[in-house]
């Protein structure tokens, strides 16, 4: 069945990420799969980044690398399934806040590239549109 555009742009409207929404969901069945999502989307995001770039559009270009920072962070915290990512799928979204913290946790077993490449997408997230 596929979901009427008016359900999307509403949810959207109300901050929530249906695409989050239904990658959870998938976590709970299929944690290998919703992880290899998360990757496929990220790689995506950081492909229309670099198109961004080509055509002059920072902006833009850094919203995509931050969507891209946000869906590897969640990938590492399904695969590690943090505290975090059980809040998140208790929630149904993920949160700031719980991006951070997961990054931060998973620095001390990752290494603190971790931390470095979330506070690099973050700060073009935040940044980007200067």
């Amino acid at each position: 069945m596929e979901i009427p555009k008016e359900v999307i742009e509403a949810a959207e409207r109300l901050g929530i990420s249906v695409v989050d929404v239904i990658l959870n969901q998938l976590y709970l069945r299929d944690p290998t799969e919703s992880i290899r999502l998360r990757l496929e989307l990220a790689r995506k995001y950081l492909s229309e980044a670099g198109e961004y770039v080509s055509k002059g559009d920072a902006i833009q270009a850094s919203e995509k690398a931050y969507k891209a920072a946000e869906e590897i962070v969640k990938a590492l915290a399904e695969k590690y399934n943090t505290p975090e990512n059980q809040q998140a799928i208790r929630e149904g979204r993920w949160y700031t806040h719980l991006l951070l913290k997961a990054c931060s946790r998973l620095s001390k077993t990752l290494g603190d590239w971790v931390l470095d490449g979330w506070n690099a997408g973050y700060s073009l997230h935040v940044w980007g549109f200067s």
